[in-house]
């Protein structure tokens, strides 16, 4: 999730478990540490698709930061000597707020490869958008109330985490409602379709973006949880030019994009260009992560170098989508002129 959710999570931890021993500086340490697993965007992985998909790998590694925990933890106790905190109150402490962060990751649709090195398979339980208000706040007004040091703040601090770890298992409840509610949808409209993603819409969890996938394409509409129960959800179908892939599958970027997407991609063609863009982050006509793998020539389509493709981020659609959530007549393909 975004860097201050992480932030305000590591500073949470901290404040819970040596907020009683060392006052704010548990917040600001925690904050610190909880931060560290995305400092893995400073390093070059050789490529644009090597750094999207190689991005919450490592440095997101539950085997990794428990291995790393015990360490740092030993750099802060004999930095913070003069503290009356145990090596042990120490290690909890970073393991905790390093774990944490990739666990909080795991909910968003992205991609977090929580057991790497034994498997890269890209974790996204796409809950939560990557910028939740309602989780970030809940940790915030928690960290507020622990900061000001008076009587009963530390605690506000725990229930604070707990209600906001309770808000991420709501998530999870309402992402099965929507499915099951798509899939029935679908499937009463004698609508045929291999795989289906459904993922919140920005900032909220009552709003949501479904994508199914078909032989001839792909399927994407809306849903949202205040949608009267009898109607039907609006699929609009969109072309895939897979037939543009045809003698790429030994091309590395074709493979590793087909599996870290989990198989929710669609290619197409832009002047010369051959694009496979991620149909899991974004809208349609407006995908977040698009890249070039391959170019059409006379003499067919050749693989290149890959590289990400310039997408224009179109923020006027937002108020729409927005509106979709409360009103089920708001159709946000029309917005888009489809």
């Amino acid at each position: 999730m975004d860097s201050v959710t992480q932030m305000a999570l590591g500073a949470s931890v901290g404040e819970m478990v040596l907020g009683r021993r060392i006052g704010n500086k548990a917040l600001i340490i925690g904050a610190v540490v909880g931060s560290l697993p995305d400092l893995d965007v400073l390093v070059p992985f050789g490529g644009a698709v090597e750094d999207f998909t190689y991005h919450r790998s490592f440095s997101h590694s539950l085997i990794v930061l428990t291995a790393v925990a015990p360490l740092l933890a030993g750099l802060l106790s004999r930095v913070f000597a003069g503290s009356d905190v145990s090596f042990k109150a120490w290690w909890l402490m970073t393991w905790l707020a390093l774990v944490t962060h990739p666990l909080l990751d795991g909910f968003t649709v992205y991609g977090t490869q929580l057991l790497w090195p034994l498997t890269d398979y890209p974790v996204s339980g796409s809950s939560v958008f990557i910028i939740d208000p309602v989780y970030t706040l809940l940790l915030l007004m928690g960290l507020f109330l622990a900061f000001r040091r008076q009587p009963g703040g530390h605690r506000w601090n725990t229930v604070f985490l707990c209600l906001a770890g309770g808000y991420l298992l709501w998530s999870q409840v309402a992402k099965y409602h929507v499915e099951s509610k798509v899939k029935q949808s679908l499937e009463a409209q004698s609508i045929e379709f291999d795989r289906l993603l459904t993922t919140p819409m920005p900032f909220n969890t009552l709003g949501w973006r479904f994508v199914a996938m078909q032989n001839s394409g792909y399927l994407t509409g809306f849903y949202s949880l205040l949608d009267p129960p009898a109607r039907e959800v609006v699929a609009v179908h969109h072309d895939s030019a897979e037939h543009l892939l045809s003698g790429l599958q030994h091309h590395w970027p074709v493979p590793r994009l087909q599996y870290f997407t989990h198989g929710f991609y669609a290619v197409s063609q832009h002047n010369n260009d051959v694009l496979i863009s991620d149909l899991r982050m974004g809208v349609e006509s407006a995908y977040i992560f698009s890249f070039i793998v391959a170019e059409v020539t006379d003499d067919g389509v050749v693989a290149v170098p890959n590289r990400e493709a310039e997408v224009e981020r179109d923020f006027s659609r937002m108020p729409t989508l927005m509106r979709r959530i409360y009103d089920p007549d708001v159709n946000p393909h029309r917005a888009a002129g489809q």
